[in-house]
């Protein structure tokens, strides 16, 4: 990633607090003018003047609840109209964990909304002048839940697996351009989200939980390293080399226009 002083724009979803917010202080040390979007103006507002003053950034606000088909419009407009856009970090996302026989359909409808729905919309919005001026980055915040999910999760996971395959799918529709995707695969990291969510990070074993600095510093030098894949708690690399190779084997052998030997009388 380069940090010279030009002008340059990175646009961070919610960026009023925890990873966002690092997002945003990180991009800004970098070089990077930001555009911070959020529910909340008065946290904007902070975290806008942090950086201002810490890093002679431009950091402009764009206040909307992305979740709202309308809000999501307005801002997905805006930043289709932009040519100065660098960074697309879609981080917005929220967590509603409980079984879905228990669970309430409207958390559901929320979680697809934002983990889905908006993070595809603005990717759509940017993607083509990315793809007109040939570079640009876009990260997408995915989870260690988006290859596996607890018998609470199935709809969290099943969002984050629509994110890491949601990514997947755009770096190879990019291979050969200067754009580049990162899907992001954190684990439990210490945010308002499990607060939002019902839970509290207290009930975490503490050394499982990992500083939101911590994990932003750890995603960006992956990102530096051009990976397109970033689990910034696993030390083994293998690991996720032999997932995908497993996925893309099954992929393969699914293939055939004929049924599997076990499925024939």
């Amino acid at each position: 990633m380069s940090t010279s002083s030009t002008h340059k724009l990175a646009v961070v979803t919610g960026a009023s607090s925890g990873i966002g917010a690092v997002y945003a202080d990180r991009l800004a040390a970098r070089g990077y003018d930001v555009l911070l979007i959020a529910r909340r103006r008065d946290r904007l507002e902070e975290v806008a003047g942090r950086i201002a003053s810490a890093h002679g950034r431009k950091a402009e606000i764009l206040v909307a609840d992305l979740a709202d088909p309308d809000d999501l419009s307005r801002v997905a407009d805006d930043l289709a109209h932009r040519g100065d856009i660098e960074i697309l970090v879609n981080n917005a996302g929220i967590a509603r964990f409980s079984p879905i026989a228990k669970g309430d359909a409207a958390d559901s409808s929320a979680q697809i909304a934002l983990n889905i729905t908006a993070l595809t919309r603005l990717t759509h919005a940017v993607l083509p002048g990315l793809v007109a001026r040939d570079r640009g980055t876009i990260i997408n915040l995915a989870s260690v839940l988006s290859v596996h999910s607890l018998p609470y999760s199935a709809v969290y996971s099943g969002t984050k697996a629509f994110v890491m395959v949601f990514s997947r799918g755009l770096q190879a529709e990019l291979a050969g351009t200067n754009v580049k995707v990162q899907s992001l695969h954190p684990a439990v990291t210490a945010t308002e989200i499990w607060e939002q969510a019902g839970l509290s990070v207290d009930g975490f074993d503490a050394a499982k939980v990992m500083k939101t600095e911590t994990m932003v510093d750890a995603a960006l030098a992956g990102l530096d390293q051009g990976e397109a894949f970033t689990w910034p708690s696993v030390a083994d690399e293998a690991l996720w080399k032999s997932f995908a190779a497993t996925s893309d084997a099954l992929f393969a052998a699914g293939e055939t226009g004929k049924p599997a030997p076990r499925y024939v009388a």
